[in-house]
């Protein structure tokens, strides 16, 4: 992996992946999530949660969520509470992480400050 990831979604999109390639090596991911301070690693997925102040606005993230998958074609886990919602990201296609799932992570971290 290069230095790309550095900007993480600054003006990047997710590639298409379909397998064939590597996952990222643990010492990518520890690379990659340095960027993320937010996120937790644990076992080659990527997780965070917010805390909203109702259920409302969590129901409003998840939407949110389900645009940037759509547009990205990359669709993470989602556990919805009742005001809160954890996210969790991994690349099934290569059963483990890809650079998709920082670039998606930071999106989201884009999106929402509860």
């Amino acid at each position: 992996m290069t230095d790309t990831i550095c900007n993480l979604s600054s003006g990047r999109v997710c590639k298409p992946c379909e397998g064939g390639v590597p996952a990222m090596s643990l010492q990518e991911e520890q690379t990659a999530m340095k960027r993320l301070p937010l996120w937790t690693l644990g076992e080659s997925k990527i997780s965070r949660r917010w805390v909203f102040a109702n259920h409302y606005q969590a129901i409003a993230f998840v939407n949110a969520v389900a645009w940037v998958s759509h547009r990205e074609n990359h669709h993470p886990l989602m556990e919805v509470g009742f005001k809160d919602v954890k996210i969790i990201y991994w690349t099934h296609a290569v059963n483990g992480l890809s650079e998709n799932d920082f670039i998606c992570a930071d999106m989201l971290d884009r999106l929402a400050v509860p």
